[in-house]
């Protein structure tokens, strides 16, 4: 392992140059393109004419079959039926024109026929002839009129007396209007003609005008729908636009093993460019160019959005691994998949690569990698159809990374990776079933068992391979994860047990500062976990000599006060110094030494500074400072005011919300005029946020204690 470990240190040393960094994206990249590269190179098959194909073909992609869709554009254009229109118009012309036909009648015989008044003038002028009242009739009317109508209804007109003129008016009128009003086509007017006779037929007027007034209807009756040209164009244009395209879809099988490759099959295959000779370099282009903006995207993502002082290159490193694991596990599966026939893709433990990003490094950079990943994934798994996308596949691989991040974000989850992967396995489940319906596929039980099975090996397989992944990553490149934060936070842990026993005190008080810390670092974006468990460790070195430190004593005598100032010094300092040589001794994480020997930088003990002043003039500050180093993480910076902090609090009496606001805020000034802070990059913003998470904290758990000392004293208290 520590070979592995220095393998990785000289591969993070060459990440410090641009240059590597480059040079490691592009390697990404050449070994993504590479396992791709199958899933879009077009497919070229041999088939012939009228003999059986050698293999069954799928449509590598969706294309639209132009020959069937004019076929069936031709085929519905001739099942649309001619249009004919109703020309209305012609019912009220021809009502129009036996009304004027009548009234000419009329007209002419008033005029012939002398009234009583001038019977006598009869002798002057005779009286007119039923002939020459017919050819006055006529002249009324116009020659296309007169041929059409039957002498003996002119003669029948010019008889006939104006009520039975008025009577027969009326009825031809309105038997001639409701017959025209209805649809009459060329084959229907005979019947049409009949029908107006038949209405006629019951006319209270004499024989002859009966007959005139039959014969003017029936003339009057015509064809009245006609076939309209436009409107039938119009018809069939509007059905032929309701075609839809037929097309030949991605994956649909255009011939199967032994099936006869007759003209229609090869025009399909043709059409899909099975038979396309000409090589195509656009989906290789494609492929590049894809792969170079996720990369391009992640790269401005990773450089602009994590914190200089994180460790960029180890993250960088971590990220490239479990890159390449999953996309080898994916190709694997999807390979897996193609040679079984069968949906075993949905077994893809994508929630691993979300899972072991999210505990070795951040939510954030575990998102990018589930989104980077669902990408490919729409690729890889498309079943070696060139063209084709699997988006389905896409989104139950991100989905399930982000679930997998949601349930390792809850506290109780963050050390059950399995507990959370049977959790994952339910809900991948859940979503496989939903989009199932959502493509309406019908399956017998025992595929949807399949389904069920899959979803749930992937996330329990998640989980497994995560924990067997983790311990590799943690020694490999030194990670504190926070399963391994939680082991450490343990009571049954051999250390804690050692400080419970040894030095109660000093055990009751890491327990209060770290649940001051862990609420202020969570305040200002720190780990919360980190500090919490560096709180526990933070003083173990007070287990060396338990008694010399105040919050051990239990009432007994101060043995500092038969000690010169020197001697106590010395016992005070070493404990940072102890506690980190009692856990190296134990192997723990970097970081949580780092907290035991730097919490308290390199402040004054101000107390034993004074009292040795006080006995030597001469005597230097530096020599009652601690050795240092000071603050370089928050999570150090947050502990150490903590620390200070809960000692002054405990030893305050009857303290009141602004007497713990007034000391947080002369601890914390203390620390920053002191350049304690210097070499951390916590902010001033940070700080106030700091300072207003530890008076909220310290309200709800301080009551009456001892009177806090004067400030010249602070130091000897707070560090006792």
């Amino acid at each position: 392992m520590n070979r592995i470990q220095k393998f990785f240190t000289q591969i993070k040393g060459l990440l410090v140059h641009r240059f590597f960094q480059v040079l490691l994206f592009i390697i990404l990249g050449l070994f993504a393109y590479g396992l791709m590269f199958s899933n879009v190179k077009p497919e070229r098959v041999q088939v012939e004419l009228f003999k059986p194909a050698e293999q069954t073909i799928r449509s590598t992609k969706t294309v639209e079959d132009t020959y069937k869709t004019e076929q069936e554009k031709e085929e519905i254009s001739k099942q649309v039926a001619d249009v004919y229109s109703l020309k209305k118009e012609y019912a009220k012309n021809k009502v129009d024109l036996i009304s004027s036909i009548f009234d000419s009648a009329i007209e002419v015989n008033k005029e012939t026929d002398p009234d009583e008044d001038h019977k006598e003038d009869e002798e002057k002028e005779p009286v007119k002839t039923d002939a020459q009242k017919v050819s006055i009739l006529k002249e009324k009317l116009t020659d296309e009129v007169n041929k059409n109508i039957e002498e003996s209804v002119f003669l029948a007109l010019v008889q006939a007396e104006e009520d039975e003129l008025k009577i027969a008016k009326d009825s031809t009128i309105t038997a001639v209007n409701n017959v025209m009003s209805s649809r009459i086509a060329a084959s229907d007017v005979e019947n049409a003609k009949k029908k107006v006779v038949e209405e006629l037929g019951y006319m209270s007027i004499s024989g002859d005008m009966k007959k005139a007034s039959t014969s003017l209807a029936r003339t009057a009756i015509i064809q009245n729908v006609f076939f309209d040209k436009d409107k039938t164009e119009e018809q069939r244009r509007k059905a032929v636009e309701s075609v839809e395209p037929i097309r030949i879809l991605q994956g649909q099988i255009i011939v199967e093993e032994n099936q006869l490759v007759d003209r229609d099959v090869y025009r399909q295959l043709e059409l899909a460019g099975f038979l396309n000779t000409e090589s195509t370099i656009y989906p290789y282009i494609g492929l590049l160019l894809f792969i170079f903006l996720t990369f391009a995207a992640f790269y401005y993502y990773f450089y602009y959005s994590i914190s200089k002082k994180d460790n960029k290159y180890n993250q960088l490193l971590i990220f490239s691994l479990v890159f390449i694991l999953s996309m080898v596990t994916m190709k694997t599966v999807s390979i897996l998949a193609d040679l079984k026939n069968s949906n075993l893709e949905y077994i893809f433990p994508g929630a691993m690569a979300a899972m072991l990003i999210k505990i070795l490094l951040n939510d954030k950079l575990a998102v990018a990698m589930i989104i980077l990943l669902g990408s490919y994934g729409t690729i890889i798994f498309n079943g070696d159809t060139p063209g084709n996308l699997d988006f389905s596949m896409g989104l139950y691989i991100i989905f399930g990374g982000l679930t997998a991040i949601i349930i390792l974000s809850r506290p109780n989850f963050k050390s059950k990776v399995l507990v959370a992967g049977l959790l994952l396995a339910l809900i991948n489940m859940a979503f496989v079933f939903s989009l199932i319906f959502i493509m309406d596929s019908h399956y017998t039980r025992m595929e949807y068992l399949y389904y069920a099975a899959a979803a749930i090996g992937s996330g329990v397989g998640s989980a497994v391979l995560t924990m067997g992944l983790l311990p590799f990553f943690e020694a490999g490149f030194g990670i504190l994860s926070s399963i391994k934060l939680i082991e450490l936070a343990n009571p049954n842990h051999p250390l804690l047990r050692r400080i419970l026993i040894e030095a109660p005190g000093t055990y009751h008080h890491s327990v209060m500062v770290a649940n001051l810390a862990e609420s202020a670092c969570e305040a200002i974006g720190s780990n919360g976990l980190l500090a919490r468990v560096g709180s526990y460790y933070h003083d173990i070195g007070k287990t060396k000599r338990p008694h010399f430190f105040i919050e051990n004593q239990m009432n007994e005598e101060n043995p500092h006060d038969r000690l010169p100032p020197e001697t106590s010094r010395d016992i005070i300092i070493a404990h940072a110094v102890d506690g980190g040589e009692m856990l190296r001794s134990h192997k723990f994480p970097k970081e949580i030494v780092d907290i035991a020997e730097q919490h308290h930088g390199t402040t004054l003990l101000k107390f034993f500074y004074h009292k040795a002043k006080k006995q030597d003039e001469s005597t230097l500050e530096a020599a009652y400072r601690y050795p240092g180093p000071r603050a370089i993480m928050k999570e150090v910076a947050v502990i150490g005011i903590a620390d200070s902090v809960e000692a002054a609090v405990r030893s305050m009496k009857h303290p009141t919300p602004e007497k713990i606001e007034e000391l947080v805020s002369f601890i914390i000034q203390d620390r920053i005029s002191d350049g304690q802070f210097d070499e951390c990059d916590i902010t001033m913003r940070e700080l106030s946020i700091v300072k207003h998470s530890l008076c909220e904290s310290l309200n709800g758990i301080f009551h009456s204690r001892i009177e806090y000392p004067e400030p010249d004293k602070l130091g000897q208290k707070v560090k006792e």
